[in-house]
């Protein structure tokens, strides 16, 4: 009896594994036929089979099901995903041809996903990109173009899982890079050494060279930090900016950013130690100088960001925003000297105060109308700028002028 059973179990696992062995290449006849359909319903009749494969079996499957999956590069973004997590699973000792499969798979999918990019279908290039480093993980930087093409698509989401990524690769993008100056635009070019050598060899490029690439950890801790800001991920985002500023202690950008997590945070005190060092580091960065004014308007300190928009128009006459800022600003002290005279009433004592605010009216126009002319003689003037200095005009006796300006823009 005992005999008998041995011998059914192996008459069992023969025709199991013929049957598995005919199944395999139904699929690996349909694959070299292109006929995809049918190899994906095949493969999923051997899935059912697996666990009695033995090694040799499952590296074919796992290959050819990858081979199905991908279609010759027509298949779907989760099949290729499958597809490469099954070519991960195939021991190139049984499948003589897994390195040239994945060769031409790399190929391929690199042409396709910088086609994306210069299309800038940024989100499937960041997807490819992504599947590129799935496919060959010692190739980190595809997961850094993967990270930049989901920054670009505005997915920050994604691009931030893979900044993380990287950043616990340890990923630094340092690599060789060789350089020549093009005789004819006086430019440095940077190419690989076998086409920068032939340049120089034909002689269109002179003074070549060679340096190590700078280093990305910088630019990966950054992005981290500026991204768990815009997803309003403050805590997170203030260690995230603490460590960036470990790595870049002079980046103003990065100053400023955490400076106005601190401020959402009601953490004043730190928002104006963190200011008054972005200031120290670059006093005459115009840009870092008109942020400041924005972030101290919206935090309720007129002063400060009057101050700051002055001494941005100062560096940069023509910064129009500067000047546009700082007149809406002067232009709000209107609302409370009207909220005043609209109290008042007829008496002979309130009319005394009443023409007295007005004013003092007149004088906050007087000191909004240079910042709003600085704006239109910039040329950058819209509609709403000049209709309001020619209401101005009008409102301290300038008729002549705002006559002047209406019919140049048409009021």
């Amino acid at each position: 009896m005992k005999k008998q059973l041995i011998l059914a179990l192996a008459l069992f696992v023969s025709v199991l594994s013929f049957a598995q062995k005919k199944e395999l290449k139904t699929l690996e006849k349909a694959i070299k036929n292109n006929n995809f359909a049918e190899a994906k319903a095949t493969a999923t009749q051997l899935e059912s089979m697996l666990d009695s494969m033995d090694d040799k079996m499952k590296s074919k499957f796992y290959f050819n099901r990858a081979k199905a999956l991908y279609a010759n590069g027509a298949g779907s973004f989760t099949d290729f995903d499958t597809a490469f997590n099954d070519l991960t699973k195939v021991d190139s000792k049984y499948v003589s041809e897994l390195n040239d499969t994945k060769q031409f798979v790399r190929n391929e999918l690199l042409q396709k996903a910088n086609n994306f990019y210069k299309n800038e279908k940024y989100k499937e290039a960041s997807g490819l990109f992504a599947m590129l480093f799935k496919l060959v993980p010692e190739d980190q930087f595809y997961l850094y173009f993967a990270a930049v093409s989901a920054i670009q698509g505005e997915d920050l989401e994604t691009a931030l899982k893979h900044y993380i990524a990287l950043k616990d690769l340890g990923y630094t993008g340092v690599e060789k890079e060789y350089f020549a100056i093009n005789k004819e635009t006086g430019k440095e070019e940077t190419y690989d050494k076998a086409t920068r050598d032939l340049y120089v060899k034909a002689k269109t490029h002179i003074k070549p060279g060679e340096r190590m690439s700078e280093s990305k950890a910088p630019d990966i801790a950054v992005k981290i930090a500026l991204i768990y800001d815009n997803l309003g991920r403050n805590e997170e985002a203030l260690v995230a900016f603490k460590e960036a500023r470990a790595i870049d202690p002079s980046n103003s950008e990065l100053i400023v950013s955490e400076g106005n997590v601190q401020l959402r945070l009601g953490n004043t005190e730190e928002y104006e130690k963190l200011i008054k060092q972005a200031i120290a580091n670059d006093p005459n960065n115009v840009e870092l100088l008109f942020n400041l004014g924005v972030m101290s308007a919206k935090a309720g300190n007129i002063t400060e960001a009057k101050k700051y928009y002055d001494k941005v128009i100062g560096l940069d006459s023509n910064h129009i925003n500067a000047s546009t800022n700082m007149a809406a600003m002067i232009l709000e002290e209107d609302k409370e000297i009207l909220k005043k005279m609209n109290s008042l009433s007829n008496s002979n004592a309130d009319t005394v105060i009443y023409n007295k605010l007005q004013d003092d009216r007149k004088l906050v126009y007087k000191r909004a109308i240079p910042y709003l002319e600085n704006v239109i003689n910039s040329g950058k003037a819209d509609a709403d700028i000049a209709k309001t200095l020619s209401s101005l005009y009008s409102a301290i006796d300038e008729n002549e002028k705002a006559k002047v300006l209406k019919a140049k823009f048409g009021l």
